[in-house]
């Protein structure tokens, strides 16, 4: 008797409980759209690609950007990075895309949550992973949140403040563990809604580390997916908490006093020191010419670089020498203007591909060297700086590549090494050349080389 009642009872509770149960388990989380993208490169080989919706078509938005995809692809890009999809708040707005107003949802400006799966599926169908890009930091004064109790840090007489000199945002606190976890709930579910495959998380000087390292632990639960998470912070302890990778903001501007206050390229050698101190194997700085802030703000690459010509040879030291390259979309076709904030006045003209074949066609054999070689991918670096050159070995497995960029816009000789004089190939063109210990360089010549 007391068999057959225990029997009804978990009858009755499977049919009543469970379900609800189940609904629970709906609502946490999202099904998974898709299949989990098996493509993710390892984090030591990606090539990483950054595109502006707004500016990166006439029309600014996903479908512009998948129109373009095969371009993406033929330039030998494996990741992409889109800046924030999410609606943009109104209220004290000034038309951010790093205002959000909501995190669960795509704005409407860029389409909807359909064409953002479509751009997922056709770089996942071409072996791109994606990113999204994420503001945890702070929200629009119009995000559903401003209405939560302890969601916003209040100043003295209760206002909520706002982050550095950002008027348009409100400042998220971050003492607030149901705020922690409702933002943690977002990131995963655009895992599983849209099948993306990491984050970009903007401002991470904002938040307080330990925050990141509960975001990077949450996230590696997720067992189906391969995360790739890069941190828009300075500093190398992010890689602490857990990031692949940390942002260049040191790189770049170390890159713009070469080119304008002559500073020594030695100077490279002591970042290096430093922002690899403490990484794990594959943690790396993602490096670049340009995005999204410093192009309207410090100017194109061909501004600051020494235009085509030294851009190129910027690029090639970039790319090469120590990190994570990153191209900002319109860069690889000699982008002559501005992409200024908040990148709705102007577009890429994408016609410039053929006016500037040259600079395509540079970008492109860079980046596929780059793809095939796995000792400048992976290899071990030595460098040889010289005041004005950019001179480093990357070695693996027995192939050694020697860079030579001349940095500098003169003609000058290089005294090279013993161990570097003697016979190597040019691995663009196949032809072979012979080093001696003074080496003339043109202006911003470049030279990669191997045994």
């Amino acid at each position: 008797m007391k068999k057959n009642f225990s029997i009804q009872f978990l009858a009755v509770f499977s049919c009543l409980i469970l379900p609800f149960l189940s609904l629970a388990q709906d609502k946490a989380y999202p099904p998974q759209y898709g299949k989990p993208f098996k493509g993710v490169p390892d984090r030591r080989d990606v090539m990483l690609y950054q595109v502006n919706t707004r500016a990166f078509s006439k029309t600014g938005d996903f479908a512009g950007v998948t129109a373009r995809l095969d371009a993406i692809k033929a330039l030998g890009v494996n990741v992409i990075y889109i800046m924030p999809i999410f609606p943009v708040g109104k209220l004290k707005g000034a038309n951010s895309p790093y205002a959000t107003m909501n995190y669960d949802s795509v704005g409407h400006e860029f389409g909807t949550l359909q064409d953002l799966r479509k751009l997922v599926d056709g770089a996942h169908n071409r072996n791109i992973a994606v990113m999204l890009d994420i503001v945890a930091n702070h929200t629009s004064w119009d995000h559903p949140w401003i209405e939560k109790p302890g969601y916003y840090l209040r100043d003295s007489i209760g206002n909520i403040k706002y982050p550095e000199t950002w008027r348009d945002v409100a400042q998220l606190d971050f003492r607030n563990q149901e705020l922690r976890q409702s933002l943690i709930h977002s990131m995963k579910s655009w895992v599983y809604k849209a099948n993306i495959d990491g984050f970009r998380c903007d401002y991470a000087d904002g938040p307080p580390l330990d925050f990141w390292k509960q975001v990077n632990d949450s996230l590696k639960t997720i067992k189906t997916h391969k995360l790739l998470m890069l941190a828009e912070g300075s500093s190398p302890k992010y890689l602490g908490v857990g990031f692949d990778y940390f942002f260049g903001f040191n790189y770049f501007g170390n890159l713009k006093s070469i080119f304008s206050k002559n500073k020594s390229v030695k100077s490279i050698d002591a970042l290096n020191e430093r922002d690899y101190k403490g990484a794990a194997e594959g943690q790396a700085v993602v490096r670049y010419l340009t995005n999204h802030d410093v192009n309207g703000s410090d100017g194109t690459p061909l501004d600051l670089f020494g235009g085509k010509s030294g851009s190129m040879a910027a690029f090639v030291v970039t790319a090469y020498m120590k990190g994570i390259p990153m191209i900002y979309n319109g860069q690889e076709i000699g982008t002559p203007f501005r992409l200024t904030f908040p990148f709705t006045s102007r577009s890429i003209d994408w016609s410039l591909e053929e006016t500037n074949k040259d600079v395509l066609a540079d970008y492109k054999k860079i980046v596929s060297f780059w793809n095939k070689s796995k000792a400048v991918r992976r290899g071990a670096m030595i460098s040889y700086n010289s005041d004005d050159v950019c001179v480093f070995t990357k070695t693996l497995d027995g192939q050694q590549v020697l860079i030579v960029s001349n940095l500098r816009n003169k003609s000058l000789d290089y005294s090279l090494p013993a161990s570097l004089v003697g016979n190597w190939k040019d691995v663009f063109n196949g032809s072979k050349t012979t080093l001696n210990e003074v080496v003339n360089l043109k202006p911003y010549q470049y030279m990669v080389l191997q045994k």
